[in-house]
């Protein structure tokens, strides 16, 4: 038994109590879904934009085509060669609006028990469906910060001043705990009003893609994480429930999301408050008009570089679906070469430059890949590997706008690194722009010799000496200057 919500839409468009409320409103168990609601609505402040500057602009994949004046704080998350500083407003955001998302979740979990349910299946569902959303925004806030505050409970502010960072590998471990606790009792599916609310399914493939990063860098656990991500990815992939969207386009169409494919997807509904997406227009070129986006202005930033345009195949029609080399101008047909992201295509409403499309967190085909690196990296199954690998060629091969002839399936490899390197590449034009690039590099400590490679390329020199400080953000300095004693800066700023 689930407890739906009134009406198809409710999902998306319930807004947060005030979280200054928590303390008196949550008394009964339809309060309760509206605290799980709150942390669910709390997501779209940072897959707006803070994820996409940590996950894609820090990373080969994309740069800025524009910025307003002579922003450092911009420019010096794209580029080695500037200093990123801790007063850098994007890494404050970023770190509040985390916290705020674990507030929000902690909420739940802390006034749940007091709240009588006619289901208990229920209340565990509540509680599984807070602990995930709790996991994912630490597995962000670890992966971004390293060592980070554990706050698994609402602080007083004396309790605030006693919390200091913990080793990355206890916020593993909490993420872990969390993400167990999720999969053992989140439900299979919902109802079509709940549907977007996170799944068994969805727990179990970002258990997966903990494990992988667990072991590489920065924690190096090898071999046995390995094989943990590989037993967790394989549940995910033998559900029936879940299977590749035969085109690929078809992924990023507004009226099929929350596909067969998806695991989990942040919702966004056009014309609400505050409840669309914003990417349409700030990917599109600056100076566009109508012949990239039809309404509300372009802000150009999470622009593709050169070689995110060359990782592509010919023939590939991922590259066309995903961005463009430039635009033709309306009116006067001139040509203009500037790449644009172009995955979240939506029409806006006539007077609210906002959009339909969801973020996909997580998906099959970043499940078929990690199980392929999973095997590859213990030495094992390898033409298992291969065909997983293979998989989304075929997928990208038979959709629409595929050249004849081209994505052939992989056969063998020379060796055990020419493999992971193939993984790599198909990671990142089949997830591009999707925010795992950046991730992917660090935790397979290939982020040195790329991002190395792609500032030489994009200045015709290097700008920086390589540093591995650089792997991870500054802490705020106002999180610091709040509390000295007890928040320590990361190493190199």
């Amino acid at each position: 038994m689930f407890a739906s919500l009134s009406c198809k839409e409710k999902f998306i468009e319930l807004q947060p109590i005030s979280d200054m409320n928590a303390e008196t409103f949550y008394k009964t168990e339809q309060d309760m879904n509206q605290a799980v609601m709150s942390p669910y609505a709390s997501l779209r402040e940072l897959y707006n934009q803070l994820f996409i500057y940590t996950g894609e602009i820090r990373s080969d994949n994309t740069t800025f085509s524009w910025v307003p004046g002579n922003s450092k704080d911009m420019t010096s998350i794209d580029n080695f060669g500037d200093v990123l500083l801790s007063d850098n407003s994007y890494v404050l955001n970023l770190w509040n609006n985390a916290y705020h998302t674990i507030l929000r979740c902690n909420i739940v979990l802390d006034k749940i028990d007091a709240v009588t349910f006619r289901d208990p299946k229920i209340k565990e569902q509540y509680k599984a469906e807070a602990r995930f959303l709790r996991a994912l925004i630490y597995f962000w806030l670890v992966r971004t910060y390293g060592d980070v505050p554990k706050v698994d409970k609402q602080l007083s502010v004396q309790e605030a001043y006693t919390i200091g960072r913990v080793p990355t590998q206890e916020i593993y471990d909490f993420i872990v705990e969390d993400l167990q606790f999720a999969e053992a009792n989140l439900p299979a599916t919902y109802l079509a009003n709940d549907k977007g609310r996170v799944t068994m399914g969805g727990a179990k493939g970002l258990l997966s893609k903990v494990y992988m990063t667990m072991a590489g860098y920065p924690l190096k656990k090898g071999a046995s994480y390995y094989a943990l991500a590989e037993a967790k990815a394989l549940e995910v992939i033998n559900n029936p429930m879940y299977a590749l969207v035969a085109d690929y386009k078809m992924l990023f169409d507004v009226k099929n999301k929350n596909s067969t494919e998806s695991l989990f997807e942040v919702q966004y509904k056009k014309g609400g408050t505050n409840t669309g997406s914003p990417w349409n227009n700030d990917f599109a070129p600056r100076l566009s008009n109508k012949e990239v986006v039809l309404i509300g202005d372009k802000s150009g930033f999470n622009a593709p570089t050169p070689s995110m345009s060359a990782a592509y195949e010919t023939g590939d029609p991922r590259k066309s679906i995903s961005m463009s080399d430039g635009y033709v101008t309306e009116p006067g047909g001139n040509r203009i070469n500037e790449k644009y992201v172009r995955k979240y295509y939506d029409v806006s409403f006539a007077t609210v430059p906002d959009n339909d499309n969801n973020w996909i967190e997580l998906r099959l085909a970043d499940i078929y890949l990690l199980y392929s690196e999973a095997l590859v990296r213990q030495g094992k199954q390898q033409q298992t590997a291969l065909s997983y690998l293979n998989k989304t060629r075929q997928r990208a091969r038979n959709s629409a706008g595929a050249t004849a002839g081209t994505l052939a399936d992989y056969t063998s490899f020379a060796s055990d690194n020419d493999f992971l390197l193939a993984i790599e590449k198909e990671r990142r034009v089949e997830l591009a722009f999707e925010n795992h690039r950046w991730f992917d590099l660090v935790r397979t400590e290939r982020a040195k010799a790329v991002m190395s490679q792609e500032q030489k390329d994009q200045n015709g020199f290097n700008t920086s000496t390589w540093s591995d400080n650089m792997l991870l953000f500054p802490i705020p300095l106002q999180v610091i200057q709040s509390n000295p004693e007890k928040i320590k800066q990361n190493p190199g700023y």
